[in-house]
Order: structure tokens, then C-alpha cells, then sequence
């Protein structure tokens, strides 16, 4: 059988790299002397916030201060929205279950002998169960830990004991476990950053603003149980470039190709992802992937995110109507305030999801391509700006900062903690009135009851 195998992974091999070039060295190889992953940079919604802000690795706690200047002179931060995600999890049950596949697998049928390959069947062992099914983990807790006090760092007037504890500053998260999790975690790295043990109320629950996918009947019918909305998920699957991985991760572990699914691919990519963002660890599952490989990886990804959260399809942006309308009733209201003196919320933290993140800014408008992200064209796509491995890793957030200017109220916009221009806007803190009529359609419609109601069936139609 090993003898057929290698003639066979010879053969298509050949014409893998005849057609694109892919070099199959280790990543062990080229990254010898690094606890990082050579593709650490792909790992998309899996992927660790310091990879988003490399500065980090060094100094958890830093902060650039000068990138807040709203560009313009004499200028008080008045109030922020902090939109956040969870911090890093395990994984879901579903991809536990692909992962002890795979696990079976190299127990069981890989033959090859490299130490790499030695070390998983012989050092590690499967150590996620059913259980785990999401949850927070203890690097997970201290992402929001060190955010809260990053945030406080740069805006300290505003996230202060005083603010804390005359609830000027309120906490709003999902239902799911991680979230609620990582909001008490955010709260426990600003009551260590002042030495405190008691505050005011905690949070409270709003599925409605973090979870409106599930209250948005359209998006649940059209999209989440529809076969068809993901199509072009289901295409780039069953595409040459995956087809590639597939075959070099049967020749890696020399297994028969037809045990090496597009699922089990993804499963070992998860495992290198899920050990580096969990533990910290280079795991030696990281071998069977080079930087080309980890490319298509994230493309998949990539894709599933576009088409299921983002500008795929409309009624993705359309279901966060609500949090966008709340996000500028919370502005407006600071706005109204501020004229008299005082405004009544400083700070509003908000944590959800990936899910939650995504469509607000596809709503806003925000990496959207001239090109969709669709199964075929993966190689024009290299140049993408929707790419979720630097939008949404764990940790992920949207800071709206509003400012008292002399010349009127500014608002800044920062993704992950870096200013970025809202799009059509060239300045990086405009006045609130220009992104309010930048914004005006939305803000005189987007009724999420209208968007997410399904379509009466007509009871007078001939059969």
C-alpha cells in the first residue's frame, strides 16, 4: 500500500505544483526558533488579538496615546461605545468532534515517521471534551482584563472609579456564557487597576442588541437554515485549492487520500489555531501547514463570514438595525447633554460576538470590496480588506469616541484599539453632523421589525 501511495502522491504533486506553485516545506522549518506559528497571521475568528496588534507580545498593557488626536484643537472625549467580542474560547462541540477524527486518524492510520508527527501520537493527547462546547478559557478572561485597563489608560476622564461607581458607565452583554464571562472580567480588570471590590450593578442582559441574529426571522429563514445561502462556502470546498490540501495532507501523514475530508483539514487547522490562542503553544499540528496553505484556510473562512454575516447577502447587514440604532441614540443622547453640561453615560460596554461585530459593520459600510468574495476567484482576493483574521479576532472591538471640539462635536471611530476613516470620509474624526448625514438613510430607516418580518404567505393565490 505505501508503495502505491507514494507513486500516487508523486503524480499529484507534480501537477499541484505545476499548478500553483505551492511549497510544501514544514512550518517547523522556516520557524524554528519562534513560539508564534508561521501562519498565526490566518487564523480568522479563531485568531489571537495580538497578532492584530504585534506591540502587544512585549507589553500587554501598551497603549498609543497620540493616535486618539481627533485633528483638531482643543478637543474632551465625552463618551464612549465600546462594541467588544468575546475573548478566546474553546471550541465549539461540533469542531471538538471533527478534531477527535482526526486525532483517531493519526493514532490509528498515519505511517509517516517524522518527529512531528512522532511527538502528536506519542506527547499529545486529546485534552478537548464535549464540555467545553464554547467557553471561555483563562486567556480568554484576561483579553478583556487588559483591554479594560488599555481603555481606561487612554481614556481615563471617562473610564474612572468615579464614573464606575456612580454607574455612568454601564455594561450591556450577551446571554452565551463567554460573554457574560468576559464582561465580569472587564470589570475585574478595572476594579484591580484601582484597588477596589465594590461597584454598582454589574451588567444586564440584552440578546436583542448582541444577539439580534437569532430575533431576526428573515436572516434565520433566508440564511442561517437555508442550504443554499452558503453556496459559495460549499463550492470553495470541493475547489482545486482545497482539493491540493487535502492530497498533501495525505501524503504528510500517508493515509490514503480518500480519509482526508475538507472537514478533517480544517479540523487540523483549528487544532494549530485553538493551541496557539488557548496555551501559547507552536503545536506540532501546525507542521502540516505552510503560509500558502494557511491563505486558503482563511479564504474559506473568509468566505463563510462574508456570506453569512456580512455583504453576502443583505438582510446579514439589515438584522443589526437595532444595535445601530441604539449605537446613534446613545451618541445623540450625549450629544443633547453635553450642551447643558453633563452627560448622563459616559461609557457604554457592550460584549457579543463575531457575529454581533460583523454585520454592524458591513451595515456601516465598512471592508467592503468592489469585488464579492465568491468559490472562484481566490486569486484576485489576496489584496481583500474583508479579511476577519484582522477584524474579528477574539477581543475584537468598535470604539466610538465622541468629542466637545471648539468647532462642534467630533466623532472618532477606532477598530481593535487604530483610528480608522468611517468610508466616504476623509477625516479621521469628522463632525457628528457629517457622519449623521453620511448615515441618514439608515438612521430615517433600517426598522428591523420591517427587515426581519418574513413575507405573508397569500391565501388568495390560485394553486
Amino acid at each position: 500500500m505505501t508503495s502505491a501511495l507514494s507513486k500516487q502522491s508523486l503524480l499529484f504533486t507534480t501537477f499541484s505544483l505545476a499548478l500553483t506553485g505551492f511549497s510544501f516545506c514544514s512550518v517547523a522549518d522556516a520557524n524554528v526558533n519562534s513560539n508564534i506559528p508561521a501562519i498565526a497571521n490566518y487564523f480568522g475568528t479563531k485568531g489571537r488579538y495580538e497578532e492584530v496588534n504585534p506591540y502587544l507580545i512585549n507589553d500587554i498593557l501598551s497603549v498609543n496615546k497620540s493616535l486618539l488626536k481627533p485633528g483638531c484643537t482643543d478637543c474632551t472625549a465625552i463618551h464612549v461605545t465600546a462594541i467588544i467580542r468575546h475573548g478566546t474560547r474553546y471550541p465549539t462541540t461540533k469542531n471538538i468532534k471533527r478534531m477527535q477524527r482526526l486525532y483517531d486518524l493519526v493514532l490509528n492510520d498515519a505511517m509517516n515517521t517524522d518527529k512531528w508527527l512522532n511527538e502528536i501520537k506519542t506527547k499529545w493527547e486529546m485534552w478537548y471534551t464535549d464540555d467545553m462546547d464554547g467557553k471561555l478559557v483563562e486567556k480568554g478572561r484576561d483579553d478583556h482584563r487588559h483591554l479594560a485597563v488599555r481603555l481606561a489608560t487612554l481614556f481615563p476622564s471617562l473610564i474612572s472609579e468615579e464614573n464606575l461607581r456612580s454607574q455612568r458607565i454601564r455594561f450591556i452583554t450577551s446571554s452565551k456564557h463567554r460573554c457574560v464571562d468576559s464582561i465580569v472580567a472587564f470589570q475585574e480588570g478595572l476594579l484591580n487597576l484601582w484597588k477596589v471590590t465594590e461597584v454598582g450593578p454589574s451588567h444586564k442582559i440584552n440578546d436583542e442588541l448582541m444577539r439580534f441574529f437569532d430575533q431576526c426571522k428573515k436572516f434565520v429563514e433566508d440564511v442561517e437554515n437555508n442550504k443554499t445561502a452558503l453556496e459559495e462556502v460549499h463550492l470553495f470546498k470541493a475547489s482545486a485549492e482545497m482539493k491540493i490540501l487535502q492530497v498533501k495532507m495525505a501524503d504528510q501523514l500517508q493515509v490514503p487520500y480518500n480519509h482526508i475530508t475538507p472537514d478533517l483539514v480544517e479540523a487540523a487547522f483549528f487544532l494549530c489555531s485553538y493551541e496557539f490562542a488557548i496555551k501559547s503553544l507552536n503545536s506540532p499540528w501546525c507542521n502540516l501547514f505552510d503560509e500558502t496553505d494557511a491563505q486558503v484556510l482563511e479564504y474559506k473562512n473568509d468566505l463563510k463570514q462574508y456570506w453569512k454575516r456580512g455583504y453576502g447577502h443583505d438582510i446579514n447587514r439589515k438584522s443589526s438595525c437595532t444595535l445601530f440604532h441604539d449605537l446613534f441614540n446613545r451618541l445623540d443622547q450625549a450629544a443633547h447633554e453635553i450642551r447643558f453640561g453633563h452627560v448622563s453615560e459616559a461609557v457604554t460596554i457592550q460584549v457579543g460576538h463575531a457575529e454581533t461585530l460583523l454585520p454592524l459593520l458591513a451595515l456601516m459600510g465598512f471592508f467592503r470590496d468592489e469585488t464579492p468574495l465568491t468559490a472562484d476567484n481566490f486569486d484576485m482576493q489576496h489584496g481583500r480588506t474583508f479579511r476577519t483574521s484582522r477584524i474579528v479576532p477574539y477581543a475584537a472591538n468598535l470604539l466610538f469616541v465622541l468629542y466637545d471640539c471648539s468647532e462642534g462635536l467630533r466623532l472618532q471611530f477606532l477598530l481593535n484599539e487604530t483610528p480608522q476613516n468611517f468610508p466616504d470620509i476623509k477625516h479621521q474624526a469628522p463632525l457628528y453632523d457629517t457622519v449623521r448625514e453620511t448615515y441618514r438613510e439608515l438612521l430615517q430607516g433600517c426598522n428591523f421589525e420591517k427587515e426581519c418580518e418574513l413575507p405573508r404567505p397569500n391565501i388568495n393565490s390560485e394553486l
